[in-house]
């Protein structure tokens, strides 16, 4: 049996060719083949005409559970705190442990940005915005290769921080098989109610509504290709979070961190998905050479060193830098969906740092425990799009209104200012409803 290697592209930015290069090994499409794209359009069609009906076909076609009607696909709440009930002790602390830390972060998040604010100008004009929760959202939750039950804490908690009211789960249980800390998550998380149906019949449930599935508001959580393409067909009918891409791992290091430890958080990415994407950027050559030789080691030690090897060997980098600063950088032109600061002095690169999911902090702070308890939200930006997006939190189930309130003063002067503006504009009745609450009222315009 021929060994596994696991060969990351080996890069210099001082190659002739490394912009070319790199770009290459950058450079993943996010747009779904022809065919999903159809299929997808197709399920979402069915499923808005005949809806519980056509859930049910799918889920017994793809997921391979027949059910007989959609109150089996229901999980009830007895059964979410019967699987919470029936965890070992270590993992009931742990998602209680997790959770906490996860409500904490979310309520201080809310405390700093997402509460109402108003204020008086100086003719006692109120001007201001009202933060309001959505109503009903619903989340998405994978249940194929892996469960989750770490997304249902950074998808539920949040939701309940900001205020909603009623939080609609789905989750994927192929061949009826349910994993008890997925559902123990969803109890602790306070999921209101949950269904087992996945992929794009589950988001056409939440987008549309069924008798059973209630519509919700805005979809939120990753899933495969069918899930992605379905949130962008949908978006419209309510509101998404995101088009999730391959998990990535930006590792930004000076050397002086074991180098067994670099190699594990590249793995802890690669693991994922043979198309998630590690990279490694360091300036010194002869450590580069210690993470390879850390990989070649711990690779064979690791049950999903298939997946990892594939990973690494098709879309991992590892790149010298000229410097610190020069890594800081090509970071930034990457974005990538978690940046770890593997360095003695994290805090002389972080403000150099801008575009980033998430950035992790000292050699301690390994990407892992961002997914799982630090606190802050695992479900970030990927594909780059950390250049103008931002990671899952509470003012993604929020919206916010403007409030004004303009005192007679104010509208003296406000009304003169719009209906100037107003009739630039050849709108005469939005001029002249300002122009009558002036004092005294100015004759009306010939129109131009």
């Amino acid at each position: 049996m021929t060994a596994l290697v696991a060969k990351a592209l080996r890069l210099s930015t001082t190659d002739a060719d490394f912009e070319a290069t790199f770009q290459k090994r950058l450079h993943w499409s996010a747009d779904a083949d022809a065919a999903i794209e159809s299929r997808v359009a197709e399920i979402l069609a069915d499923v808005q005409q005949r809806g519980d009906a056509a859930v049910l076909a799918y889920t017994q076609r793809f997921d391979g559970l027949n059910a007989k009607d959609m109150q089996a696909l229901m999980l009830t709440q007895a059964e979410l705190k019967a699987a919470f009930d029936g965890l070992p002790t270590a993992q009931k602390d742990a998602l209680q442990a997790a959770a906490k830390r996860v409500r904490s972060y979310h309520e201080a998040q809310k405390k700093a940005s997402g509460e109402s604010w108003s204020y008086k100008d100086e003719d006692g004009t109120l001007l201001g915005q009202k933060v309001t929760p959505l109503d009903r959202v619903g989340i998405y939750v994978p249940g194929g290769k892996a469960a989750y039950p770490s997304s249902v804490l950074m998808n539920a908690i949040p939701a309940h921080v900001a205020g909603v009211e009623e939080i609609i789960m789905v989750v994927p249980t192929p061949q009826g098989v349910k994993n008890p800390l997925v559902l123990a998550a969803a109890y602790v998380a306070g999921v209101s109610r949950a269904f087992t149906i996945g992929g794009a019949q589950a988001v056409a449930a939440l987008a549309f509504g069924t008798a059973t599935v209630p519509k919700v508001d805005k979809i939120t959580g990753p899933g495969n290709a069918y899930v992605a393409s379905a949130k962008k067909r949908v978006f419209g009918t309510v509101g998404i979070d995101m088009i999730a891409g391959p998990s990535e791992i930006l590792v930004l290091a000076d050397g002086s961190t074991p180098p067994e430890w670099v190699a594990m958080d590249l793995f802890s990415q690669a693991e994922h998905d043979e198309l998630a994407q590690s990279i490694l950027l360091c300036p010194d050559a002869a450590y580069i050479d210690k993470v390879q030789a850390a990989i070649d080691q711990l690779l064979p030690t690791l049950p999903r060193a298939e997946i990892i090897a594939k990973s690494l060997n098709d879309r991992g980098a590892l790149i010298q830098t000229r410097s610190m600063e020069e890594a800081c950088q090509i970071s930034n032109r990457i974005a990538p969906e978690h940046l770890e600061v593997s360095s003695r002095n994290p805090h002389a690169w972080e403000p150099l740092l801008k575009h980033a999911g998430a950035i992790f902090l000292g050699a301690f702070t390994s990407e892992s425990l961002g997914d799982y308890c630090a606190g802050p939200n695992h479900v970030l930006p990927t594909s780059g799009t950390a250049r103008f997006s931002s990671p899952l939190g509470v003012y993604d189930f929020q919206k916010r209104s403007s409030l004004i309130e303009v005192s007679e003063k104010g509208a003296q002067s406000l009304g003169r200012i719009a209906a100037e503006l107003a009739y630039g504009e050849g709108l005469q009745a939005h001029a002249r409803a300002a122009e009558l609450r002036l004092s005294p009222v100015p004759p009306q315009r010939e129109t131009p």
